[in-house]
């Protein structure tokens, strides 16, 4: 185990999209960053253009799904730096848009194990890990989504994994305050990802209407996630929505 670094993060989907840009903001910050997820070609071209900044990043290919994945994964992050300060449990999917009654059941599975399961496990190895290390204590930031809060047409797997998450991070900020643990959940809407390609095509709307939304600058919501991971762990974000100013959610359904 090498001398450990004075801040190492972890974050889960990093390949693409908000993982992507949030463990480019978090070297630039001035953290080692654990970038995981199941592609290991995406991981590294996460890094690319980086420089030197891409010597504090350690690529591990895991599934946040497979217990036995998950607890490699934490032990190699402490394996090489010792402890963990940050997890960004930001790995995700969705299932397709289809009417709730004829949604086949493997795509509802593979959204909550994704988005819901794999978010509890990483948090419970964060536990076991944040508890042990001195000093004793972490932050654990969840991905939410604004779906957390109003669902879109056709969205049920999604928007239960993310209601499901809102419960986990209250949970978890409630059972993380005897060891020095803050949880926060960053509620996002339309960042300019590939996932959210589809929104600047037309997606449905809850009045039937398809309509091309509004996105935001991803980078935007990497600085939040950093804005959160930076405070004292007496302070803590409990939930924070950023969002594309424009579009349809307050007032949307």
């Amino acid at each position: 185990m090498s001398a450990s670094p004075t801040k190492v993060a972890l974050v889960t989907g990093a390949g693409t999209g908000i993982g992507r840009a949030t463990s480019i903001a978090l070297l630039k910050a001035g953290y080692h960053v654990a970038l995981t997820g199941r592609n290991a070609d995406k991981l590294q071209r996460s890094l690319e253009g980086l420089g030197e900044l891409a010597s504090n990043a350690l690529v591990i290919t895991s599934d946040v799904r497979d217990p036995a994945s998950v607890k490699a994964l934490f032990d190699q992050v402490q394996h090489t730096w010792g402890r963990l300060d940050v997890l960004f449990n930001n790995a995700g999917t969705g299932a397709p848009p289809l009417p709730l009654e004829d949604l086949p059941f493997e795509h509802w599975q593979a959204t909550i194990d994704t988005n819901l399961t794999g978010a509890f496990l990483c948090t419970q190895q964060a536990f076991r890990l944040m508890k042990a290390q001195t000093p004793m204590g972490g932050r654990i930031i969840n991905n939410g989504s604004i779906s957390a809060t109003a669902p879109r047409p056709n969205s049920a797997p999604y928007t239960a994994s993310k209601h499901g998450m809102t419960g986990l991070t209250k949970a978890t900020s409630l059972d993380g305050r005897k060891y020095n643990i803050a949880c926060g959940q960053i509620d996002i809407g339309n960042a300019a990802t590939e996932m959210a390609a589809p929104m600047q095509r037309g997606i449905p709307q809850a009045n039937g209407e398809i309509m091309v939304e509004p996105v935001m600058d991803v980078e935007h919501v990497a600085q939040a996630v950093v804005q959160m991971a930076e405070l004292p762990l007496e302070t803590n974000v409990q939930f924070m929505t950023i969002m594309a100013t424009r579009m349809p959610f307050i007032g949307r359904g």
